[in-house]
């Protein structure tokens, strides 16, 4: 199958990454045909996975942050509005210095919130997940997309009278990532990254 997603994998290979080894891409051309199957057949949740998985790393972090921080309010406790903000920085600097901060705000924001989980995946976006003053030890290579997936997911089921709403309408932002990205121009055509 062609390679059309920004990350150079193509729909199967980057389903298998997301743990949706049973959606059938068969007859699909581009991966948004994919999300609107998905969509029309009620899997937004395996919608988002996909997306979270397809987008590039820094793109699906600032989507997840987006999300985290609708969910969160106009006034959110201090350690997830300190978590969204290390999260925030890292988005605009994505150092090591940021990556390690979000990380700490992450853990006190506990990772099990959309807030964390956004500085969760900043951290694991790259880079080493251990001290500076040990070996390197690099994260699993999809480790940040599936914290950013539930990072997303974490946030629509804040109010879960209007979780499925809210999915839909967290996809429909990380849709226009996709498009700023051009994560659906095949490579050579007109467009593309």
């Amino acid at each position: 199958m062609e390679h059309w997603l920004g990350t150079g994998r193509s729909l199967d290979e980057v389903c298998t990454a997301a743990g949706l080894e049973s959606v059938d891409t068969g007859g699909l051309a581009t991966p948004d045909e994919l999300i609107a199957r998905l969509r029309e057949g009620e899997q937004v949740v395996e919608a988002i996975q996909f997306l979270a998985h397809a987008l590039p790393k820094r793109e699906a972090i600032w989507w997840a942050w987006s999300c985290a921080r609708h969910s969160a309010g106009d006034e959110p406790p201090e350690v997830i509005r300190g978590c969204l903000e290390a999260t925030g920085l890292w988005i605009q600097d994505p150092s090591d210095a940021n990556r390690r901060n979000a990380y700490e705000w992450a853990q006190k924001a506990d990772i099990a919130t959309a807030a964390g989980c956004a500085g969760a995946a900043a951290f694991f976006s790259g880079g080493s997940m251990g001290t500076p003053d040990q070996p390197e030890m690099l994260p699993d290579e999809y480790q940040a997309a599936k914290t950013i997936a539930g990072s997303v997911l974490l946030a629509a089921v804040q109010d879960p009278e209007t979780a499925q709403d809210t999915m839909l309408d967290y996809l429909a932002r990380g849709m226009e990532v996709a498009d700023r990205v051009h994560l659906w121009t095949p490579p050579g055509a007109g467009g593309a990254r």
